[in-house]
C-alpha cells in the first residue's frame, strides 16, 4: 500500500460519498487508476463495507449502556453459544470479548432506561450460563469516531 492508497482510505473515512472523480481530484490521479485502486482496496478487503452513519438520539435512541458479562463457564461450545445468541438482537451494537475479570462487553442501545431495563431482564438474564452482569450507562459522549489513523509514510 503507497501513499495515494492510504490518501483513498483518509478520504473515503471522512466521507464516503464521494465520487471517484472527486477522490481522484484531491489524492492528483486520474479517474481510472484511482478506481482500479479504490476496487484493489475493496478486494484485499481493507474496505469492508460503505455505511452511513445515524444520529442516533434523532431516531430517539437516548441511551447507550456499556454492559460487561462474566459467563459462568468458558467452553468453546458455551462462548460460542453465547455470542450467536446475543449476536441476533439490533440493540447490540459491539460484542468485545474480553481477558480479565469480566468474559464479554456489550455495547447496547436503548431508546430510554426503562427499554435497557427491559431488555437487560427479558434478555441478557435469561441467556444460558449468564453469571453476572453489570451496566454502565454513558453520561456524556466526549468523543466519537469510526476512523483509524493512517500513517501517510
Amino acid at each position: 500500500m503507497d501513499l495515494k492508497d492510504k490518501m483513498i482510505l483518509s478520504i473515503i473515512q471522512e466521507d464516503s460519498t464521494l465520487s471517484v472523480k472527486e477522490i481522484s481530484e484531491k489524492i492528483g490521479l486520474t479517474f481510472t487508476p484511482t478506481y482500479e485502486r479504490i476496487k484493489q482496496l475493496e478486494k484485499q478487503g481493507i474496505i469492508e463495507k460503505y455505511v452511513g452513519l445515524l444520529n442516533r438520539e434523532k431516531l430517539g435512541l437516548n441511551i447507550v449502556v456499556y454492559c460487561n458479562i462474566r459467563l459462568k463457564e468458558q467452553s468453546k461450545k458455551v462462548l460460542e453459544a453465547f455470542e450467536k445468541n446475543i449476536g441476533k438482537y439490533d440493540e447490540v451494537q459491539e460484542i468485545i470479548s474480553l481477558s480479565g475479570e469480566y468474559d464479554y462487553m456489550l455495547k447496547i442501545i436503548a431508546k430510554d432506561i426503562n427499554s435497557y431495563n427491559e431488555f437487560a431482564v427479558n434478555v441478557i438474564s435469561n441467556i444460558p450460563n449468564i453469571g453476572q452482569y453489570h451496566s454502565s450507562i454513558v453520561l456524556h459522549e466526549v468523543k466519537k469516531s469510526t476512523k483509524f489513523k493512517i500513517e501517510m509514510e
